[in-house]
C-alpha cells in the first residue's frame, strides 16, 4: 500500500490522473447516448447501430495517423486541437433529427476523437520515478476502466430519465474540460518521442504485427456485434435500463481480470499465458446466444469480461514484444484501427441484424468470431516467439501501462 500512497501523493500524479478523469467518463459515455440518441429520434434501431457503427469505424480508421502523429510531433497539438473541435461536434449532433444528418454527424465524431488514452500512457514514464511506474500504471488502469462502470451507466440513466440530448450535451463538457485541463499538463514538456532508424519496418510490414491484424479482424467484428446486440436485446424486450447494468458488470470484470493478470504476469510467458486465457474466453462464450437480458446474460458476460481483462494484459505484452522499434503509441493505434474498423462494421450490421432478425444470431457471432481468433492466434504461434518468453521489468510496465483503449 506504501506504493499507491506514494504515487499518489505525487502531485504531477495527481493531476494526470484528475485532468484526464472527465474525459475518459466521456468516452465512456459516447456510444450508448449516440445509439440512444439516434433510436429515440428515428424509431429504429438499425439505423441507430449504424450511427454507432460509422462512428466507431472513422475514430477507429484514424487512431493509427493519431496515434503516428504522436510518435512524430508530440502531443499537445493534438489534444489542443481535437479536444475542443469534438466537444463542438458533440453538442451540434446532439441537434440532430434526421437519419442521414445523424449518421453523417456520428462519422464526423469519430473522425475528430482526441487522442487521451494515447497520450496519457507515455506521461506516466516523466511523471513519476521508474521504480514507481508499474504502481502509477495498475492505479491509471483502475481509474481507465471504473469509467466504463459509470459512463455506460451514466449515459443509459441520463438518456432514458432525462432524454440523449442530455447525456450528449454531459460528454460534450466532460471532453471539453478533460481535454483542456491535460493538453496544459507541463508534463507534456517531459515527454520525448521514441526515436526510430531507417532500417526498422513499418508497422504494416511486420509479419507479427500482421497476425494480431487478422486476429483483430474477427474479434472487432465479433464484438462489434456483441456491443448493439445487448442494447438492441433490452430495447426489443421494453427493459433498455438493463444496458448499463450489464456494460457495468462486464466492465467490473475486466477491471478484476486485469489486476489478477498483472499480478502473475511474471510467472509465465506472455503467450504461453495468453493463450490458457483465449480458450476459457470461447469456452465461457458458448452459452452466450442462449441467455436473455437478465441473470443469465449477466453472469455469462461476467465469466467472459474476467478472462478479457487478463487477455488485455498479455496481448499488450505480446504487442509491445513484438513490434517494430519507434512506434511505441502508433504500433497500438494501428492494431485499434484495424480491430476498430471491424467492430464498427459488426455493430452496423448488428443493428440490421438485430431489428430485422434476431440479436442473439449477434451473440452467436461473437461465439464464432472469438473461436477463429483463438485458432488464428494458436496457429500464428511462430510468429510470436518473441513474447514466448517471461517479460522482463520493462516490458511487463509497458503492457500494464497499455491496458487502455486505444481508440481514445
Amino acid at each position: 500500500m506504501s506504493r499507491y500512497s506514494q504515487v499518489l501523493s505525487n502531485k504531477s500524479g495527481q493531476y494526470l490522473l484528475i485532468s484526464s478523469f472527465p474525459a475518459r467518463m466521456a468516452y465512456g459515455m459516447i456510444s450508448l447516448s449516440i445509439f440512444f440518441k439516434v433510436q429515440q429520434a428515428t424509431g429504429s434501431i438499425a439505423i441507430a447501430g449504424l450511427a454507432t457503427g460509422v462512428n466507431g469505424v472513422t475514430g477507429a480508421t484514424t487512431a493509427g495517423l493519431r496515434g503516428t502523429l504522436i510518435d512524430r510531433f508530440g502531443m499537445k497539438i493534438p489534444l489542443r486541437f481535437f479536444a475542443p473541435s469534438y466537444a463542438l461536434l458533440i453538442l451540434l449532433f446532439s441537434t440532430g433529427s434526421s437519419k442521414t444528418q445523424l449518421v453523417i454527424f456520428a462519422g464526423i465524431l469519430g473522425f475528430s476523437a482526441p487522442p487521451i488514452n494515447l497520450s496519457i500512457r507515455p506521461l506516466w514514464k516523466v511523471t513519476v520515478p521508474a521504480d514507481q511506474i508499474r504502481t502509477a500504471y495498475a492505479i491509471d488502469t483502475a481509474v481507465m476502466n471504473s469509467v466504463g462502470v459509470f459512463g455506460p451507466l451514466l449515459a443509459t440513466t441520463v438518456s432514458l430519465n432525462q432524454s440523449p440530448q442530455m447525456a450528449l450535451r454531459i460528454c460534450s463538457l466532460l471532453i471539453f474540460i478533460g481535454g483542456a485541463a491535460l493538453s496544459m499538463s507541463p508534463q507534456l514538456k517531459k515527454w520525448k518521442p521514441e526515436k526510430k532508424s531507417a532500417s526498422d519496418l513499418a508497422v504494416w510490414r511486420t509479419p507479427a504485427m500482421q497476425l494480431l491484424m487478422f486476429e483483430g479482424v474477427f474479434i472487432g467484428l465479433g464484438w462489434g456485434a456483441f456491443d448493439i446486440a445487448v442494447p438492441a436485446f433490452t430495447t426489443l424486450e421494453n427493459i433498455p435500463q438493463r444496458t448499463g447494468i450489464i456494460f457495468a458488470i462486464m466492465a467490473a470484470g475486466n477491471v478484476v481480470g486485469g489486476l489478477v493478470a498483472g499480478m502473475v504476469s511474471k510467472k509465465t510467458s506472455s503467450f504461453a499465458a495468453f493463450k490458457r486465457i483465449y480458450l476459457f474466453w470461447f469456452i465461457f462464450s458458448l452459452p452466450l446466444a442462449f441467455t436473455y437480458p437478465n441473470w443469465s446474460m449477466m453472469i455469462v458476460t461476467a465469466s467472459m469480461s474476467l478472462m478479457m481483462g487478463g487477455l488485455q494484459v498479455f496481448y499488450l505484452e505480446i504487442s509491445e514484444a513484438v513490434r517494430p522499434k519507434g512506434t511505441a503509441v502508433a504500433a497500438l493505434g494501428w492494431l485499434w484501427t484495424v480491430e476498430g474498423t471491424f467492430a464498427s462494421l459488426g455493430a452496423a450490421a448488428g443493428g440490421f441484424i438485430s431489428e430485422h432478425y434476431s440479436p442473439r444470431y449477434c451473440l452467436a457471432l461473437t461465439t464464432t468470431c472469438v473461436g477463429i481468433g483463438y485458432l488464428i492466434m494458436r496457429g500464428g504461434a511462430g510468429l510470436l516467439k518473441a513474447a514466448d518468453r517471461i517479460p522482463n521489468e520493462e516490458e511487463d510496465t509497458d503492457a500494464l501501462g497499455a491496458n487502455l483503449d486505444t481508440n481514445k
